[in-house]
């Protein structure tokens, strides 16, 4: 397993707080899908279910291992798993590792977009928050773990998990990867873990993410790349293949 290495130190800034405000990115002609968008529907349907699953039923609804059996296929190390509890690492459904290229550092901002369950902005959320009282981690607003989720069944799942993981330094947000919710020069780390295949404008999330992105940040993608005939993947009313 590649050795996990330190996030290079961070670039001084003001502690205020990372609060979702109205995206000040560039418009493109198609912009973020509508919530009547069939596509987008069927991935909220999709995720609703995996929400309202119990942990042990989530491998029916994907083709890959979830859980904790699939952080450990992933690389995620004992160190990163033993911050969050058992029935966190359970509603584990990620693709890869957002963290192998590297790690936040204590006093860091991180994005985790598409959070789903929260279980890798828990992480970092233990990882900026290391070596700091439950009240410092809770007052030092610049230093957090923010959770960015589309799903609203997913986001009460999240936060859920934020109680039991008693993450103090995590926050979780309602909103679209192509219209991110953030000021310019947010954070210092930009992550996501399985969710770019499913958005349509992809260059509109990836120049979100780097609108958010601080001098000297880093955007670390673990997802899924289609490789083959196209046409084998094209959506179908039911969305099933195409949200897979």
């Amino acid at each position: 397993m590649p050795k996990l290495t330190p996030f290079p130190a961070p670039v001084a800034t003001t502690a205020t707080p990372i609060s979702p405000t109205t995206s000040s990115g560039p418009a493109t002609s198609s912009g973020p899908a509508t919530l009547g968008d069939p596509k987008l529907q069927a991935i909220l349907q999709r995720f609703q279910r995996a929400a309202r699953s119990a942990p042990q039923d989530l491998q029916e609804l994907f083709d890959y291992p979830t859980g904790e059996a699939g952080l450990r296929g992933l690389g995620y190390g004992e160190d990163l798993l033993a911050l969050v509890p058992p029935a966190v690492r359970a509603c584990y459904c990620g693709v890869g590792n957002p963290f192998l290229p590297g790690l936040p550092r204590s006093g860091q901002a991180v994005l985790d977009i598409g959070c789903g369950a929260g279980v890798d902005t828990l992480i970092a959320a233990g990882l900026v928050s290391a070596g700091q009282t439950a009240g410092q981690a809770a007052g030092q607003a610049a230093c957090q773990a923010q959770g960015l989720e589309l799903s609203p069944d997913m986001l009460q799942r999240a936060r859920e998990n934020a109680r039991l993981a008693g993450a103090h330094s995590a926050v979780f947000t309602e909103g679209q990867a192509e219209a991110l919710p953030f000021p310019d020069a947010s954070f210092d780390l930009v992550i996501s873990n399985g969710v770019l295949n499913l958005v349509q404008d992809k260059p509109k999330a990836l120049a979100e993410a780097y609108r958010v992105l601080r001098p000297g940040g880093r955007v670390q993608l673990a997802d899924q790349v289609l490789t083959g005939r196209r046409e084998a993947c094209q959506w179908s009313p039911g969305g099933e293949s195409w949200a897979r």
